[in-house]
């Protein structure tokens, strides 16, 4: 009897402990941790281990990423946060190829049962079927225009997006209803839209916001593995800006005593590319996040590690992480409120705006249902 047979007659927690081991025996260059712990959510933990056989000096092969499909009953999320200036959103892809090893998303790939580790940036789930369910829900008789974020869990113009062109087809909707969007990226992908983008800015309905965390091409390229160096984003900030579209410099996440030395150099840059806004927020280290990121400083940054994990438990009283409102974002205490007046002052030297004047929401026209099949999901 062949492996695949014996596995077929298993427990499921014991065939996912079998491809989780697995799983560990790769090369793993461009990622953005090596861990891959099993999520809060999973009873067991496995760690693999040489075992002696003939093999286990073989060189591993590449670690790739793999692409599953979900077929969304909705695609609009909503939020009554306080800390954040939106109350919905839209997330095209379950992880995020980027690998960003300090990613606050990675904790929701627990819920599928998947790890926040390597799984987050190599086990990523698509919604092809994004677009029109979201024109479904837009034409709902109660739907009530708002702008719509896309881009604040995982990044919409990551990689796969070249090949599934979820996000493009979401704008297109969004363009023909008329409805107001602000995304969130580094990938220069964004470049492939600017012909949807530039014609919704003229009318008011878009703006973009672009995440420099480190000028440092060395920096970025170990925190964030397979997101475009800062050089190229900046690049990115000036052709959207040259396109018509609105431009936040976004400085995050802050890194205490790694990047936030960089704090006004970021916000130069970005006013320089182009841009019209800035904001910051400081490194968030949620769940599994926090051991992630500590493995990351002691193999990179072991000289720094300790103070660098100080300061944040400095801002949220002694914790590593803070979730209450109001205190997730920036922290608390001297080190924070020194960030803040910095970035204040920087700003304001720059002349760059913290807020941009409201996207329309006047423009609005519910679209038509591309399918009738949908309309069996009701309003």
């Amino acid at each position: 009897m062949g492996w695949g047979n014996i596995l077929d007659h298993v427990p499921n927690l014991f065939q996912k402990i079998w491809m989780d081991q697995a799983h560990r025996k790769y090369r793993l260059p461009g990622r953005g941790t090596a861990s891959n712990q099993s999520g809060r959510f999973e009873p067991l933990t496995v760690e693999a281990v040489a075992d002696g056989w003939d093999g286990d000096g073989d060189p591993l092969p590449v670690l790739r990423t793999q692409v599953s499909f979900e077929v969304p009953r909705s695609v609009i999320s909503y939020n009554q946060s306080p800390d954040l200036p939106f109350d919905r959103s839209i997330n095209p892809y379950r992880g995020c190829e980027h690998g960003c090893v300090y990613c606050f998303a990675r904790p929701s790939h627990a819920y599928l049962g998947l790890s926040p580790g390597l799984d987050f940036e190599t086990r990523l789930i698509a919604r092809p079927d994004a677009p029109e369910v979201l024109r479904r829900e837009l034409a709902a008789k109660k739907y009530q225009v708002a702008p719509i974020a896309i881009g604040t869990n995982t990044d919409p113009y990551q990689p796969i997006e070249q090949d599934h062109r979820i996000m493009r087809s979401l704008l297109e909707v969004l363009s023909e209803a008329n409805h107001p969007v602000a995304i969130v990226t580094k990938g220069s992908l964004i470049e492939r839209d600017i012909d949807i983008l530039s014609d919704m800015a003229a009318r008011g309905l878009c703006r973009v916001g672009v995440s420099v965390t480190t000028l440092d091409a060395r920096l970025s390229r170990l925190m964030e593995p397979r997101v475009p160096a800062p050089k190229r984003r900046l690049q990115m900030i000036e052709r959207l800006a040259a396109a018509g579209i609105p431009v936040r410099v976004m400085a995050s996440p802050m890194v205490p005593a790694l990047t936030d030395p960089e704090l006004e150099a970021i916000l130069q840059a970005g006013r320089d590319a182009g841009a019209v806004a800035a904001s910051w927020i400081m490194l968030r280290l949620p769940r599994e996040v926090s051991p992630l990121m500590q493995d990351w400083l002691a193999t990179h940054y072991p000289d720094r590690a300790g103070r660098i994990m100080a300061r944040l438990r400095e801002m949220h009283g002694g914790k590593e992480y803070d979730a209450n409102w109001h205190r997730r974002m920036r922290g608390e205490g001297p080190y924070a409120e020194m960030i803040a007046q910095r970035f204040v002052l920087a700003v304001k030297r720059l002349g760059l705006n913290t807020l941009l004047p409201p996207m329309r929401c006047d423009l609005f026209r519910p679209p038509k249902r591309a399918s009738a099949q949908l309309d069996l999901f009701g309003d």
